[in-house]
């Protein structure tokens, strides 16, 4: 699959530029390459990744002139390490917003440990933050956290205990899988029925049918966004009658559109902020922000990338120069973003909390039930 690559919108490299000629010190560069999928099934995160980033980059500190060129990483990994190996081999480069794809990032992370280049990414696969690398760093909480939420709010608000589990085939959906199942077992609770989904499954009737046969009396997702679109419009077709919690992808306002508002109803998912219910000024801006930017609504992915992408320019204005200087400040400093604050656990796992929403059946915004705040401790 070709690797496509665009510049920076001209509005962020002008402000770049203006401030360097307006001001008698020289702008510092920053490079911070993007490489996130923005085609294949996971192109509607990937593009909230890629927009989260650039909206990093055109809000930046003063005295920063930045490159942020863009590649789309499809959903191979030896694309997207093609990729990071481009981006590397065109000049200095500070840190990189990488793909959220779980088997993307596993196999970039050896050349950027080869590098000596930090990436930063929202990725919920767990592994990725397991395999002794300090150069990835995750502002997403991962699958260790955002599953104690969703476990804990089916088993312990909603009063559950038969749980079906439908997850989907991939890394992503493999994590998901073992981390719900070890929360439940913390309860003392196992799965009544459990199946993986390939992402090319549009029939969703037979597995809602066996799961309803297992008599259970909640549903737990995690698959990707589309997939979670068809499980839920089917759900709600049949009549299924059981609540379901999804996991984060049913968060995502393109995930919401793909049913009607009655469709919703009752449904809840995990996620880690919803920039779209608000709940701050500095939210609103964010909202306001992106939305005229890109016409489109944000995610939680976006406001990860975003977070994760000014804590990389906010570390090179107060003085980080290259990329061991940003690794540093990565691996050392509390930041505070806007959906949480964000400290390394030692490990580049950033993001410590969690957050429940679910929709009223009246309205494609959903509104914040549960928050579950730093659940590793590391804060």
């Amino acid at each position: 699959m070709p690797v496509r690559t665009a510049r920076l919108p001209v509005v962020a490299l002008a402000a770049a530029c203006a401030f360097a000629a307006a001001g008698p010190v020289k702008a510092q560069d920053v490079n911070v390459p993007i490489l996130v999928p923005i085609t294949g099934f996971l192109s509607i995160e990937g593009t909230s990744q890629r927009n989260g980033a650039l909206l990093a980059v055109k809000n930046a500190p003063a005295g920063l002139k930045i490159t942020a060129e863009v590649a789309d990483t499809g959903v191979a990994p030896e694309v997207a390490v093609n990729a990071l190996e481009r981006a590397l081999g065109r000049g200095k480069v500070q840190a990189v917003a990488a793909s959220m794809l779980g088997t993307q990032m596993l196999a970039m992370l050896p050349v950027a440990l080869e590098n000596k280049v930090p990436l930063v990414t929202v990725s919920g696969t767990a592994q990725i933050t397991e395999m002794n690398n300090p150069y990835v760093f995750r502002f997403f909480p991962g699958d260790d956290v955002t599953k104690v939420a969703h476990v804990k709010y089916a088993v312990e608000e909603l009063g559950k205990k038969r749980v079906a589990l439908i997850y989907q085939t991939t890394a992503y959906g493999q994590s998901g899988r073992t981390f719900i199942l070890k929360n439940l077992e913390k309860m003392g609770l196992k799965p009544v029925f459990e199946e993986a989904l390939e992402t090319s499954v549009r029939d969703m009737s037979p597995v809602l049918g066996k799961a309803k046969a297992a008599n259970p009396d909640v549903v737990l997702l995690h698959l990707h966004g589309p997939s979670t679109g068809l499980v839920i419009k089917q759900a709600a077709a049949m009549n299924l009658g059981l609540p379901i919690v999804a996991g984060s992808a049913m968060h995502q306002p393109h995930t919401a559109h793909l049913m009607e508002p009655a469709e919703l109803k009752g449904v809840c998912a995990e996620t880690s902020a919803s920039p779209v219910s608000g709940g701050s000024p500095e939210l609103d801006g964010f909202l306001a922000a992106y939305r005229k930017e890109f016409n489109a609504e944000p995610d939680g992915f976006a406001l990860g990338q975003y977070d994760a992408v000014s804590m990389v320019l906010a570390a090179a204005a107060k003085g980080a120069k290259t990329a061991a200087d940003v690794q540093k400040a990565l691996a050392t400093t509390t930041y505070k973003g806007l959906a949480m604050t964000y400290k390394s656990d030692g490990k580049g796992n950033m993001a410590h909390s969690a957050m429940i929403i679910c929709y009223d059946g009246a309205s494609r915004i959903p509104k914040i039930v549960k928050r579950y705040e730093n659940i590793t401790g590391v804060l």
